[in-house]
């Protein structure tokens, strides 16, 4: 009975948690195997999940941790390798909106509908791209707070950080991105002018 509602589960909850992991991820490939990751843990625990009532905001955190975990064992082995890693391109601030931008510049081969379609598409792109731009615990911070609609304090216990590290991580994500976001403020003034 409880192998049919996990199941159930994770048909219903498969386009939602998939959207929330690219978003978290920023990439696609990564957000796969996260969300792969995710179904692995909840569904060992099922039983307990299914009893306490709420499994999709058990699935949320579970990836935001897993998502976390990998940045901490990345962050991990950075630290250990002599050769000076390619993966941030700022010198180690994590502030470049320019790291990781290759799988989403464009509607070719790689465009993939995952939900964020519509007369923004352009706005859409340009997002992703910001957001895969930051570090992934900014990424994590901005995900939940803007999507999720969470407080610091919610934020905080999920990531297993600091309000005011929250607030912090937050505050420098928006900094990196808002660069980035002018021309979308410039355009949307056109378009409703125009």
């Amino acid at each position: 009975m409880e192998a049919d509602e996990f199941e159930t589960f994770v048909r219903r909850s498969t386009p939602a948690l998939r959207r929330y992991a690219r978003a978290v991820a920023a990439d696609l490939d990564q957000a796969e195997d996260l969300l792969q990751e995710t179904y692995v843990r909840v569904a060992g625990v099922w039983h307990r999940v299914f009893a306490d009532g709420n499994p999709f905001e058990y699935a949320k955190n579970t990836m935001i941790r897993l998502h976390i975990g990998r940045l901490r064992t990345l962050v991990r082995r950075i630290r250990f390798t002599p050769a000076a890693s390619p993966l941030v391109a700022d010198g180690g601030t994590g502030s470049s909106t320019e790291v990781g931008l290759g799988r989403v510049t464009g509607h070719g081969s790689d465009h993939v509908d995952d939900g964020w379609s519509g007369d923004g598409v352009e706005d859409a792109d340009l997002l992703r791209r910001l957001l895969a731009g930051l570090p992934p615990a900014q990424r994590a911070v901005l995900v939940m707070a803007y999507l999720d609609d969470l407080d610091d304090a919610a934020i905080a216990e999920a990531i297993g950080r600091r309000p005011a590290t929250v607030r912090s991580l937050r505050h420098r994500a928006l900094d990196a991105i808002r660069p980035g976001l002018s021309g979308v403020r410039a355009g949307a003034g056109r378009k409703v002018a125009g």
